[in-house]
């Protein structure tokens, strides 16, 4: 059972070890048949993101407004760029064919992000009394190992789709003299997974950071109990919630802007 101290402070701060703080906890057991799922803090905030994009973004754009102001505004601004600046330049005539998805994943992981920097947990706890609802979903390694393996998945079938699978594989490495080709061609392939590991390990490593400075500098807190080291601590806090605001957009963007250079890539008839 946590202590009151745990859940205010996070059992993280209240125990001096700050990876406890975004680590995954099993909130109850799904048995089915003979097999137990563990349903996690963190496949909660999944959910709940899927929720919140399901409702708050049509209930957003489809507000009939001859000018679009407000959230709506923000929402549209953010798509275009996405489509004309980011998608564009890479997918050429093809860009409105994939925009869709690109738009989806941006979204998602963005909301992720942003719900991982809100203390759901407490705010739960207040209400209902039970711990662990909530979390950085983002600062887990298997959800951004996933989110990367769609991207890898997704990139592949797009060149599959758009040139047939033979002719695909057959451009998948440059052009070069035949005894060196079988060497290209796997080394192309690895580096298709090298993608993969690096957009899976760029989104949880800066999430996963981000989190744990922000339980370090709140800890501080607790460990000396002095007023002038916990305004120091509050200020500074308050400062890199602003940052992580701000990587929160950033990781979204880089994530969708990657995937759709390898999306360009795989669908351009050039060798790669």
């Amino acid at each position: 059972m946590n202590s009151p101290e745990e859940m205010m402070f996070g059992y993280g701060l209240a125990s001096g070890q700050p990876i406890e703080e975004v680590a995954s906890k099993t909130l109850f057991t799904i048995h089915v048949g003979g097999l137990e799922i563990p349903f996690t803090n963190h496949m909660f905030m999944i959910m709940l993101s899927s929720l919140v994009l399901m409702i708050v973004l049509p209930a957003v754009v489809r507000r009939p407004t001859l000018i679009p102001r407000g959230l709506r505004n923000a929402i549209e601004a953010i798509c275009v760029f996405l489509r004309e600046d980011v998608a564009r330049p890479f997918l050429k005539e093809r860009t409105d064919y994939y925009i869709p998805i690109l738009w989806t994943l941006f979204f998602f992981i963005l909301t992720l992000n942003l719900l991982g920097i809100v203390p759901l947990d407490r705010i739960f706890w207040l209400i209902t009394g039970k711990p662990n609802w909530g979390g950085a979903a983002t600062a887990n390694l298997y959800i951004t190992g996933a989110l990367a393996v769609f991207s890898f998945l997704l990139f592949h079938a797009a060149g599959m789709k758009e040139k047939g699978v033979w002719k695909y594989f057959a451009t998948l490495a440059p052009k070069v003299p035949w005894p060196i080709r079988p060497f290209m061609f796997l080394m192309e392939l690895l580096s298709s997974f090298v993608r993969m590991f690096s957009l899976a390990i760029r989104l949880f490593a800066n999430i996963l950071s981000g989190h744990i400075l922000l339980v370090v500098l709140l800890g501080f807190i607790l460990i000396y109990k002095n007023f002038m080291v916990a305004s120091a601590s509050i200020i500074v806090t308050t400062l890199m919630s602003l940052l992580e605001l701000f990587v929160a957009f950033l990781q979204a963007y880089i994530f969708t802007f990657l995937t759709a250079i390898f999306i360009g890539f795989a669908i351009s008839e050039e060798e790669h």
